[in-house]
């Protein structure tokens, strides 16, 4: 539950509450500052009130990541630049010479990873590697690929002949690494697809143990599905406080907050964003336990972004149709949520996966 807070946590959102209501929106709102000037304020301003570290730690709490991306996103502040820095992911604890060519440059801003799990539908077999002495030969396709377009190197997971799934780290300017295609989502986020024709990649480049690249890449999936969560979740308590504002708005004829039929309608909306917020809490709160939170980090994922997205559209449907005008708060919102269900794992598929953990694994609870 977000209820008993710690004072440290409730310092913590009250702090974020002030910088996302007033320097963050202003930087937001400001047309004439250019993207980069943007976001080396958001960045200062960011590492002042102590956010822009939460993700470089390993020790970071689940529980205080939500509570920093939900307000951020509550108060419309979650996707400027620099708020956060960029995070170790499946790079934490690796040794050298990975620590030094890639972990140190890239936490300190001067290269960018991505992360290659996914392959294509008509992708003829999961990306392999053969091994040659000291080397990786990889071949096969990856798509996908947030950011990849601009990243100077993928993590990505590579089934190793012999030995089984790694993660594996791939400079983007290696002979062989080609984008295939780059291209946009309707939320404005930018992907790269992949094709790896016989990229020759040191075997100090495989991260772990020979065959834990997939559970390697599982655990790095589920915390990013908490953040997703988060993201949505705050989107979805924004949605509900747009609603409520425009109902109490002064009309000719009176707020529309004195029809039952709206009071009906947004009180519904409190109904499902309350039983959200809980089970993302307390996913979060698991986790932080030091439970196996993996399936009820599935169950939080699907039904922080489900519901969001149905508040926003019934935020739409009863705002009216100036929130489908492009450039509606409402409007942004609907593209972006739509864009989350997919993310991290679309719906369908994580319910498998969670019904499978139940039943053939007995994981996770109610």
């Amino acid at each position: 539950m977000p209820d008993f807070l710690s004072d440290e946590l409730t310092a913590l959102r009250e702090r974020t509450v002030a910088l996302a209501q007033g320097p963050l929106a202003a930087l937001r709102d400001d047309p004439t500052l250019t993207p980069a000037e943007r976001s080396a304020q958001v960045r200062a301003l960011a590492k002042q009130a102590g956010l822009f570290g939460l993700t470089q730690d390993a020790r970071t709490p689940a529980l205080t990541l939500l509570v920093a991306r939900e307000t951020l996103a509550r108060h419309g502040a979650a996707h400027l630049p620099g708020l956060f820095g960029p995070d170790a992911g499946l790079l934490a604890g690796v040794a050298e010479p990975l620590r030094s060519t890639h972990l140190a440059p890239m936490l300190a801003g001067e290269r960018r990873g991505g992360f290659a799990f996914t392959e294509p539908g008509d992708a003829p077999r999961p990306t392999w590697a053969a091994v040659d002495g000291d080397t990786l030969i990889v071949s096969g396709r990856k798509s996908y690929v947030t950011g990849g377009a601009e990243a100077d190197f993928l993590v990505a997971l590579v089934e190793v002949d012999g030995q089984g799934p790694a993660m594996v780290v791939i400079d983007t300017a290696l002979p062989g690494v080609v984008i295939d295609r780059r291209f946009a989502s309707l939320d404005g986020s930018t992907h790269a697809a992949f094709r790896f024709d016989g990229v020759r990649v040191p075997r100090s480049h495989a991260i772990g143990a020979p065959g834990a690249g997939r559970s390697q890449a599982l655990a790095r999936i589920s915390a990013v599905r908490r953040l997703v969560a988060a993201d949505a979740l705050g989107t979805a308590l924004w949605a509900v406080d747009f609603v409520g504002a425009d109902l109490l708005r002064q009309r000719r004829g009176g707020p529309r907050a004195a029809s039952e039929r709206m009071r009906l309608r947004y009180g519904a909306m409190r109904i499902q964003a309350y039983a959200a917020r809980s089970a993302v809490y307390r996913a979060a709160r698991l986790h932080d336990s030091g439970r196996d939170a993996v399936n009820e980090s599935i169950a939080a994922k699907v039904i922080a972004t489900e519901t969001a997205g149905q508040l926003v559209d019934q935020a739409i449907q009863l705002v009216g149709g100036e929130a489908l005008v492009t450039g509606h708060p409402l409007e942004a919102a609907l593209r972006h949520l739509r864009a989350l269900r997919l993310a991290e794992g679309e719906t369908d598929v994580l319910q498998v996966n969670l019904a499978r953990g139940s039943l053939d694994l007995g994981k996770g609870g109610l």
